[in-house]
């Protein structure tokens, strides 16, 4: 993995195939980052980076191969990780139609939309402090709760995708005032956003459309990732480019078990509960 030359600016996108990934992508390479774009396919991911490097003038375009649901897999990249990390966009979601299951035999939403930003999150975490002031956009949703810690699987209650997305939103704005104050002493900050309505594979699952473009979804992501006006903020929760009240950031107690909870779960199979 290529390292990092002093005063590249190195951001990663996870979910970067998918409509609104990609558009974060591209406008991090319009800014001049250096972007690796992480995802399951490598071929759709060398498509992705060869669009973006033909809409840019940004050649520093690189792709890296990973299955988020995977604790291992995460593992690997972060291992072969060389140099600092300026920002980490959490945003691969998964929407199966059914209940489906990892190798481990975790269910595959909450393995991919809430441990595959926990990993994330967990295993970079050097390269995040090696660049002294480093910045996690976790890519959530307004369109959240439901979130049952005696069944987070969906083993006792009866699947449907629409209520296991809600709850790994939930998860993920619960889990990203942990982040920040874990992190706050690495000078790493972490915020969660709602995107924006965007018609893309993953909405469509849900049964929806959307009235917004990629690039509208891209924005406040990219806002809170990339802008000097963000830099200082941590543990909140945006839509629309501002800050909202998240009624998520009280359950301190309830986010901290949570937390405990996705520690837990390893490569062979779930969590304690």
């Amino acid at each position: 993995m290529k390292s990092t030359s002093q005063g590249i600016q190195v951001a990663a996108v996870t979910g970067a195939t998918g409509a609104i990934g990609r558009a974060i992508a591209r406008k991090l390479a319009e800014k001049g980052y250096r972007v690796y774009l992480i995802a399951r396919d490598p071929g759709r991911c060398a498509e992705a980076a060869s669009f973006i490097q033909g809409k840019t003038s940004n050649q520093e375009i690189f792709c890296l191969t990973a299955d988020l649901s995977r604790r291992q897999s995460v593992q690997s990249i972060s291992a072969e990780w060389r140099g600092p990390l300026h920002l980490l966009v959490n945003n691969a979601a998964a929407t199966p139609l059914t209940r489906q299951e990892t190798p481990e035999g975790i269910e595959l939403q909450f393995a991919t939309n809430v441990l595959g930003y926990f990993w994330m999150s967990l295993y970079f975490k050097d390269a995040l402090s090696a660049a002294s002031s480093a910045r996690i956009v976790n890519v959530a949703s307004y369109w959240a709760g439901g979130l049952d810690f005696q069944d987070l699987e969906f083993k006792r209650r009866p699947y449907t995708n629409q209520a296991a997305y809600r709850q790994s939103k939930q998860a993920n704005r619960m889990l990203t005032p942990v982040f920040a104050d874990e992190y706050r002493p690495y000078r790493i900050s972490v915020n969660a956003c709602h995107p924006g309505d965007v018609n893309s594979k993953l909405s469509n699952n849900l049964g929806f459309g959307g009235s917004q473009s990629p690039e509208q979804g891209a924005r406040t992501p990219v806002w809170l990732g990339a802008s000097p006006e963000t830099a200082a903020l941590t543990g909140k929760y945006f839509e629309n480019m501002q800050e909202v009240p998240c009624p998520y950031a009280s359950l301190k107690k309830e986010s901290k078990t949570l937390f405990d909870i996705c520690l837990e779960y390893g490569e062979h199979g779930s969590g304690a509960l």
